[in-house]
């Protein structure tokens, strides 16, 4: 009877573990930082891994090869006692059916990146109340890459995600730190999430959508209908710039993309990419050399 109990026992662990969402690695980057003890940037490290990797955010139960891959690498560019300055990256990805290649979905720059830490502390994540910045960043970055993954496989799924980071956005704003509110700039998480939430940037959640199901999913069968897909998903994103030129969810979306854009349509089957440069070229002119190198 005692065996019976340790197998179930295991294998409760084993279907616990595979039930999480999220395959990420946390960079903590303090080479700004002088003095020779790091040891609390490995312990951060440790913590940051454990508390995102281990944690249930949905309650989806994900298999092992479903979990999305991402990174989150904090650059600490100051620190006072317990107070921390600095910027952190995130980046996600996403196979692409029936090949080895994982595709850039979300990479986004957050330069409004400031929280207290000691060292050993606990990390808990309470949606119903703001806890800290540090867990309260961390978490709605961690939604909003279930938000991405999740609409580049159904359209519109990630609704469910992007509401639970504006949740957090909400909770935070009284916090004092920046980066929450309206008034803290454009290219913030408040941004980011009013935007993708907002109806009037529905185009931008279709090209995401297009791109992934019907573009690069389909490269292996139909590789110039899976192109003209995806160049219609530019059309798509030009329609937004026609309207709001300055629109943020476009530097998002290039930040992520421009590279593979280039990649597809350099390579056969050929394609006429005239229209396509053109319209690149005004979405993301600061991407004008890598259009040039599309044939």
């Amino acid at each position: 009877m005692r065996n019976v109990f340790q197998i179930l026992l295991i294998l409760f662990t084993v279907i616990h573990v595979n039930s999480q969402e999220l395959n990420c690695s946390i960079t903590v980057n303090s080479d700004k930082i002088p003095g020779s003890n790091k040891q609390i940037f490995t312990t951060l490290t440790n913590s940051l891994n454990e508390f995102i990797n281990q944690k249930r955010w949905t309650n989806y139960n994900y298999k092992p090869q479903e979990r999305i891959d991402c990174n989150l690498t904090l650059t600490i560019l100051e620190q006072s006692g317990s107070d921390f300055r600095g910027h952190i990256q995130i980046q996600s990805s996403r196979p692409v059916f029936n090949s080895s290649y994982l595709t850039p979905v979300f990479n986004f720059k957050d330069d409004n990146f400031s929280f207290k830490y000691v060292e050993f502390e606990t990390f808990q994540f309470n949606e119903n109340a703001y806890e800290t910045n540090l867990i309260s960043v961390v978490s709605f970055y961690v939604y909003t890459i279930l938000g991405f993954d999740a609409d580049t496989f159904s359209l519109n799924d990630g609704t469910q995600f992007y509401t639970r980071a504006q949740d957090i956005l909400v909770q935070a704003q009284q916090s004092g730190y920046t980066g929450w509110n309206q008034n803290d700039g454009s290219k913030t998480r408040f941004t980011l999430i009013d935007n993708i939430l907002s109806p009037t940037y529905q185009l931008f959640r279709n090209a995401m959508y297009d791109y992934h199901i019907n573009g690069l999913d389909k490269m292996t069968g139909d590789k110039k209908k899976a192109k003209q897909v995806i160049a219609e998903t530019i059309v798509n994103l030009k329609t937004i710039y026609n309207t709001r030129p300055e629109a943020f969810l476009l530097r998002v979306f290039m930040d992520s993309k421009a590279d593979e854009i280039v990649e597809v349509f350099s390579e056969g089957p050929r394609f006429d990419t005239s229209k396509l440069k053109e319209d690149l070229l005004k979405i993301s002119p600061i991407n004008a050399f890598k259009w040039s190198e599309i044939k």
